[in-house]
């Protein structure tokens, strides 16, 4: 058969198999394997609501990891290895991660898994599992802590010596520096309860803040509660409070504005009989109960408390130092004194921390704090006016100051604002700038870029850096992250803000605003890391301090230090890359929510390290940058157009280019024209963002590197091509690097893809496979939009080879539904005279006058859909091609989108449009002939051409030809559809067009017609038909015999829905009894030529149930009972095998019949095609659609013109098609068969030793007493062989047989001198041989008959004899003309 390809509506196919599983429930998550090809195959799922998010595989075992208690059977703990070798799967030991597991990394070398995720044991969020010893263990550094505590990658760097860990956490790293002093702030009074720390964080004024003490000590001088803000004096009268005596206290602080505090500080009192013990402190507005920790002042050790904190009593203690666990934003606290010595609780000493130093921009909120030698202060240049905005915090109001400057005003002329906080001791601080949102004050268009710079002191230089203040909300930023060093007792720091020198946005009537809101110092260690000053006690000293990182760490592989990464990291253990962290931390204004987090890293050779992930850089020179940033040269670097507009959570480097998966849209500033849907590449030597296509419809997950093609999960459906295209691919995609472009990913699913990566490593001389995971709806081996080539040499089946392109959705408004509307019932033309030649009276007794019903629609063939195709060998290329029709588009190479019609290249794996116009509308049938012109017929219309429902094309000179060829005609109230193309060998110079049609050109030919290539010209077959033609086929040796099915109404006035058409006479006929087939005709093949092995299949004539039927010479027999009637059945033909099975009276052993559409049965349940060997269906392929319905196939076609059973050599050298039978089919054939057997012996013994010759007298009877010796051994035998008769003739056409016979002479006398050879088997139904001629006629053994009983001639299969007596209908007298033996055989044996 040459080449084969099959072809239908559908996006995924699978060879059948008994384990075939066609949808899933998505509520668990799949495990795939994915051959080279992309064949993918199920291997297991979890429980219900597990997830697979990671793999990797060590020596000849997968390890896979997610959040799930079990895999398949096998309970794991969401980890678990398989072996594909045996495919096994198996638990990882015991005491393994407790929480989901994120990320894998197979160090080889070491044979160990590194797990990375979200946990706490073996190790914090990472542990490793040890393959020798089958042990888990922690990380020789503990793992991480801090923010989210969770590890999403863990990568190699690119000498894979070391390890890249990244997600959600924090680091902290020590360096030899000078500190002013290893004490308390010498600017605050000394309390063993304070701490260096706590000692730094200038105290909030709270002079304006309303303060109530409840209930109050009725002496007036302990009642006011504002005399232990800032006490003047010690414990005593006028400096401090006491409660009511025998009542529990609360003291409530409301300040009415935003305040970012760090702690309390409480000083007891120690009045008789007076004295707090225990208390507690509550944040306002979230009514929050804090955790504080504070130094045991007697040991000196760190506490915690939340409900009950205790109060020293120690008289020896004048406060001590309560510090929140981080920065809180409040407007007040609630002290609730619970527990006191004596008759009732009091306090010397109330102060609320700042978060380190503070200032306003409006100068009367700078009010001088406790201990301060002044307040903050501010100055500024230019016009500055203030403006009220309310907050995110209930009932507060923001006060800002605003100045407007002309747009193109140089940054020395514009205004300008100074902040001089009030720092209290040095320290590490990160100063940050509190920028109002525009949407409160409604000043968007105004807002733009400014210049801050920080001088920090100490000799320092000044840190610059350009912030945008175009923010819809209120935002943090970070303009410094380092050592302030105060000069002197009364040391302030200084921020100065101006216009940017390149101011961003237009501004609004020609001006921009700048703003100035508060500044706050968040204190984050009280050593200095640089610089060195004198204290106030001139002593300095040297003592070890941090720098705080976030979201990365890096771990040499052959280091066996033994570290907490969890504590503070020693500079030892630091290495160059671990200042992506610190950087990282920086940048982000020290501000880490459990939603930032860095999900993917990779480094170039280069030794840049590009991170991705969620977050927004907010500080230093990456200010604006978001989800992706590059570390070079020792410094973050900012991607082009500022990163990406949305998450990044996989990175994939492939030489230059680096891939990015995510769910962005597009750059930042939006510089792709959003076609960076959820992937990207990012070219490392141009810096330059380039498209994928235009991405997909949704959002990646993972992305993998395999054989030059770049693998795609997520949730998506489609892959959008350059033009934005839609192409279906259901959460899996392949991206081909060397032609940038979309390609087919092989295998299909639908669903929601977590993971793809490389399975184990392959054998030598195989390639590498991968393993896919996710939440499958549905799921293909293969994946192919409308298009698979099949061929020899797959161990289980046929090799299957998916188109390598995909095809789009039609961009045409054509629907089957809606060309089912156009036809209509046609009007039949009355009876004429026809077949003039044949005078046979039994064949007229079977003509109905009925109108036959319509043809049934078209199945469903959603888009994208081949229907048709047809091979050809491109003289330029010498590649063989196919042709294919169907409903679909495409992106042509002029980057038009070209459909319905396409050459597809198998070599190169390439599409291409026609030249010229474009099909507007559906091919269903494609014919190359010898000249090399395509003939193409469908529902369509030839843009700019006359041509409806067939055009012809010149594939030599690469142009439609729109002159040899006279259009078709519509029946009134329809459109013309072509459904047939075909070409006889009988015939060679004509094509045969068949459909729905009224006449061609002028010629009146309706439904099918004979186009004459040599003449150009159009003629009629005989005396035509009326109706509709779906399906045409040939009989014969020369196929001198036209085979034409549908709803047909030959000249006569019958109904013949298969009918036959003789190009010698030129003559009509019906085969059979039209009465006997129930519907119009849908598909038609005969099996190698055979007049008497015909198979037809349609729907009946009410549309309700599908119908398949066989044509054995003599009667039509149902042979498809079994099939439901949501049957579709497109079409029937017959293949041929490898392997060979058991012959009968239908099929021979050496093929199969083919049946392919949209089936369903009881034994198989839904397929797209099955096998029939004449006795049972054996499902083949099944397919779905993108959206995983089920899907159908339209058509099997092949390269060779003129195939034949005959010509054995070809089984043997490859060309044909492999239909394997899989080991399950082959048992349900063998039980079967073993039936089969067991019934025909138990019959056969029953009905010869138990014959009753009053039953057969029983005139109604089925089976009637013979009246000669031929018909005794037809019933008998028949009986015998098949119980209730395949070959099933009626009695009322035996009465008709006999009728006949009674009126006319009987032509076979008992001299058996007058035979007659019949013009073909077919004319010799029910006994046609007119004793108009005394000759014998050749016929062949289709099997082999034994012939062991009396008057039974020996037949071996293939031999020729000659046929004497074929008057009756099951049992024909033959001659062997080698041995002049004469005997009866089984007609249907013969052709």
């Amino acid at each position: 058969m040459g080449q084969v390809a099959l072809a239908g509506a559908f996006a995924g196919l699978t060879p059948f198999s008994n384990s075939t599983t066609l949808s899933f429930d998505p509520s668990v998550s799949s495990l795939l394997s994915r051959t080279s090809e992309g064949a993918l195959t199920t291997l297991v799922t979890t429980n219900s609501g597990g997830s697979i998010s990671s793999g990797c595989a060590i020596s000849d075992i997968f390890y896979f990891a997610g959040s799930f208690s079990s895999i398949g059977n096998t309970s794991a703990s969401s980890i678990a290895s398989y072996t594909p070798s045996s495919g096994a799967f198996a638990a990882l030991g015991s005491n393994g991660p407790n929480g989901p597991i994120y990320s894998l990394y197979c160090d080889v070398s070491h044979s160990q898994l590194w797990v990375g995720g979200h946990f706490t044991s073996p190790g914090s969020s990472v542990a490793i599992w040890d393959t020798k010893s089958n042990l888990w263990s922690a990380p020789s550094f503990k793992g991480f802590s801090g923010a989210a505590g969770e590890v999403f990658s863990i990568t190699p760097n690119s000498s894979d010596n070391s390890l890249l860990f990244a997600g959600s956490f924090l680091t902290s790293f020590t360096a030899n520096a000078t500190a002013l002093n290893n004490t308390n702030n010498p600017n605050v009074p000394y309390s063993p309860g304070a701490t260096p720390f706590s000692s730094s964080l200038v105290p909030i004024p709270l002079t304006g803040a309303e303060i109530l003490g409840e209930p109050s000590s009725s002496d007036p001088q302990f009642s006011n509660v504002l005399n232990i803000l800032c006490p003047a004096g010690p414990d005593g009268p006028g400096n401090t409070w006491l409660a009511a005596n025998g009542n529990g206290a609360v003291v409530t602080v409301r300040d009415f504005s935003s305040i970012d505090a760090y702690g309390v500080r409480l000083g007891n009192t120690f009045q008789s009989g007076y004295g707090t013990t225990a208390f507690s402190v509550t944040s306002i507005p979230d009514n929050t109960v804090q955790t504080l920790s504070y130094v045991n002042p007697s040991t000196g050790q760190n506490m915690t408390c939340t409900n009950s904190c205790p109060l020293s009593t120690d008289s020896s203690i004048l406060y001590q130092d309560f510090i929140f666990t981080a920065p809180v934003t409040l407007t007040g606290m609630q002290i609730t004194l619970s527990g006191w010595t004596g008759a009732a609780p009091g306090l010397h000493m109330l102060q609320l921390l700042s978060s380190g130093a503070f200032a306003s921009a409006v100068s009367s909120e700078n009010t001088q704090s406790c201990f301060a030698p002044n307040p903050s202060n501010t100055t500024s240049t230019g016009q500055w006016t203030t403006e009220n905005a309310v907050t995110s915090i209930p009932a507060t109001l923001q006060t800002v100051l605003v100045s407007t400057v002309a747009v193109g005003t140089p940054p020395s002329e514009a205004p300008s604002f100074t902040w001089q906080p009030y720092v209290s001791a040095s320290g590490q601080y990160d100063v940050n700038l509190i920028i109002p949102g525009c949407s409160d004050f409604e000043d968007c268009a105004l807002r733009t870029s400014v210049q801050v710079a920080v001088f920090p002191g100490g000799g320092a230089q000044p840190w610059v850096s350009t912030i945008s203040q175009q923010v819809q909300s209120d935002t943090t930023t970070l303009v410094y992250s380092g050592p302030i060093v105060p000069s002197s007792t009364n040391f302030v720091t200084t921020i100065s803000m101006t216009l940017a020198s390149n101011p961003e946005g237009s501004g609004q009537n020609g001006q921009y605003e700048l703003v100035a809101g508060n500044v706050a110092l968040v204190l984050t260690s009280a050593n200095v890391t640089t610089a060195t000053a004198s204290g106030s006690s001139g002593s300095t000293s040297t003592a070890s301090s941090s720098q705080h990182g976030f979201g990365f760490f890096e771990w040499p592989l052959s280091s066996s230090a033994s570290i907490d990464t969890t504590g503070t990291i020693p500079n030892t253990s630091k290495t160059s890359l671990d200042m992506i962290s610190i950087d990282l931390y920086n940048a982000l204004g020290a501000v880490t929510p459990n939603t930032t987090f860095v999900a993917a890293i990779a480094q170039h050779p280069s030794g840049a390290v590009y991170l991705g992930g969620n977050f927004q850089l907010t500080s230093g020179s990456t200010s604006g940058t978001s989800n992706i940033v590059a570390f070079k040269s020792g410094s973050l670097v900012a991607l082009p157009n500022g990163g990406l507009n949305g998450p990044v959570t996989s990175l994939v480097l492939y030489g230059d280019e680096l891939y990015v998966g995510g769910s962005f849209t597009d750059t930042n500033t939006a510089s792709m024209q959003g076609k960076l849907k959820g992937v990207a590449m990012y070219d490392v030597g141009s810096n330059s963002w380039e498209t994928m296509g235009a991405g997909v419809n949704g959002v990646v997950a993972s992305l993998a590197l395999a054989d030059g093609r770049i693998q795609v999960a997520g949730n998506f459906t489609e892959v959008l091509n350059s033009s934005a295209t839609g192409v279906s691919a259901g959460g899996l995609a392949t991206w081909d690097v060397n032609s940038a472009s979309w390609v087919n990913s092989g295998g299909f699913v639908l669903g929601d893809m977590t993971f793809v990566g490389n399975s184990t490593l392959p054998a030598q001389g195989q390639e590498q496979t991968q393993i896919v995971a996710g939440n499958l709806q549905s799921t293909a081996e293969y994946g192919a939009s409308g298009l698979v080539m099949l061929s020899n040499g797959g161990s289980t089946g046929p090799l299957v080879t998916p188109m390598g392109v995909q095809l789009d959705n039609s961009i045409m408004n054509t629907s089957a539904s809606a060309t089912a509307t156009k036809r209509q019932l046609h009007n039949r033309r009355g009876p004429s005279a026809w077949i003039s030649h044949l005078k046979i009276g039994t064949i007229f007794t079977r003509q109905s006058t009925n109108i036959p019903a319509t043809l049934p629609p078209s199945p469903p063939a959603p888009a994208p859909a081949v229907l048709a195709g047809a091979f050809w060998t491109n003289v330029s290329t010498s590649h063989e091609v196919a042709i294919i029709g169907g409903n679909f588009s495409f992106p042509s190479s002029s980057s038009a989108i070209s459909s319905a019609l396409a050459i597809y290249d198998p070599v190169t794996s390439s599409i291409s449009a026609l030249a010229g116009a474009q099909i507007d509308g559906v091919v269903r049938a494609v014919y190359v002939d010898q000249g090399h012109q395509l003939f193409i017929g469908g529902e369509f219309n030839l843009t700019g051409t006359t041509a409806s429902g067939l055009a012809l094309y010149d594939l030599s000179a690469q142009q439609w030809d729109t002159s040899s060829m006279q259009p078709l005609q519509p029946l009134t109230g329809s459109s013309v559809v072509v459904r047939s193309l075909s070409s006889s060998t009988y015939k060679s110079e004509a094509v045969i067009v068949a459909g729905s049609f009224a006449q061609a050109g002028s010629v009146s030919c309706q439904g099918i017609c004979l186009f004459d290539t040599t003449l150009n010209q159009w003629s009629t077959l005989g005396n035509g038909i009326q109706g509709d033609v779906s399906s045409v086929s040939y009989a014969g040796n020369n196929q001198e015999v036209l085979i034409a099915a549908g709803s047909i109404t030959l000249s006569g006035g019958s109904t013949a829905n298969v009918a036959q058409y003789d190009f010698a006479n030129a003559t009509w006929a019906a085969i059979g009894d039209g009465s006997e087939i129930p519907g119009p005709v849908t598909a038609v093949e005969v099996n190698n030529g055979n007049f008497s092995s015909i198979f037809a299949a349609g729907r009946t004539a009410d549309g309700s149930s599908s119908f398949m039927m066989f044509w054995n010479g003599v009667s039509w027999n149902n042979v498809g009972s079994s099939l439901q009637g949501n049957t579709n059945i497109s079409q029937l033909l017959m293949v041929p095998l490898l392997n060979t099975h058991s012959a009968n009276s239908i099929v021979e052993s050496d093929r199969m019949l083919m049946v392919s559409g949209a089936l369903s049965d009881n034994s198989f349940g839904s397929a797209s095609s099955v096998l029939f060997d004449g006795s049972s269906f054996i499902p083949y392929m099944t397919t779905m659609t993108a959206q995983g319905a089920l899907g159908s196939i339209s058509s099997l076609f092949y390269s060779f013109a003129n195939f034949s059973f005959n010509q054995q050599s070809f089984l043997a050298t490859g060309i044909v098609i492999l239909i394997s039978i899989a080991i399950a089919a082959g048992v349900v054939f063998l039980l079967a068969l073993i039936g089969i057997l067991w019934t025909l012996l138990s019959r056969r013994d029953d009905k010869l030793s138990k014959y009753n010759a009053n039953e057969d007298e029983d005139e109604d009877s089925v089976q009637h007493r013979p009246s000669s010796l031929l018909e005794h051994i037809n019933a008998a035998t028949r009986t015998t062989i098949f119980g209730a008769p395949l070959n099933n003739v009626s009695t009322e056409k035996e009465e008709a047989v006999r009728e006949t016979a009674a009126t006319e002479p009987d032509p076979f006398g008992p001299d058996g001198s007058n035979y007659l050879r019949a013009e073909t088997p077919s004319d010799a139904v029910v006994g046609t041989m007119a004793a108009e001629e005394e000759f014998s006629r050749p016929a062949h053994a289709r099997f082999s008959f034994e012939g062991e009983s009396e008057g039974e001639l020996p037949l071996t299969a293939g031999l020729e004899v000659e046929v004497l007596d074929d008057r009756d209908a099951a049992w024909w007298y033959v001659r062997n003309p080698q041995t002049g033996q004469e005997g009866v055989v089984p007609a249907a044996y013969l052709y």
